[in-house]
């Protein structure tokens, strides 16, 4: 598993792995989720079940995001759906300072429904 994540990490450029490294430490460290690589991407849990996930299209480069599996539940400014039923993104911009404040309110909102 620590194989692939790594391996995941290590193919994407700047400045957007620098951005997926602080989110991989941000989950892990501050808010206690555990890591797993499932369908080719970093997967986060919360309590034993799929919490979020980080996507990267290297096609398009500055389009990473967090996927929310139960983003559907709350509401909170640019948490998205973009025609998904379930899942919300968030979207980062790795050229920018990632809003942590936001982050962890989303988080706190969404830990509530697990």
């Amino acid at each position: 598993m620590e194989q692939s994540l790594d391996s995941f990490f290590l193919k994407i450029p700047e400045p957007q792995l620098s951005a997926f490294l602080f989110l991989r430490q941000f989950f892990k460290d501050e808010l206690k989720l555990e890591e797993s690589w499932k369908f080719n991407t970093p997967f986060y849990y919360y309590n034993g079940r799929w919490f979020c996930y980080l996507s990267y299209n290297p096609k398009k480069k500055h389009e990473i995001y967090i996927g929310f599996v139960l983003g559907y539940l709350v509401e909170y400014p640019n948490l998205v759906s973009e025609g998904r039923k379930q899942i919300k993104i968030y979207r980062i911009n790795p050229e920018k300072d990632i809003d942590v404040k936001a982050l962890k309110k989303i988080v706190a909102l969404l830990k509530k429904c697990y």
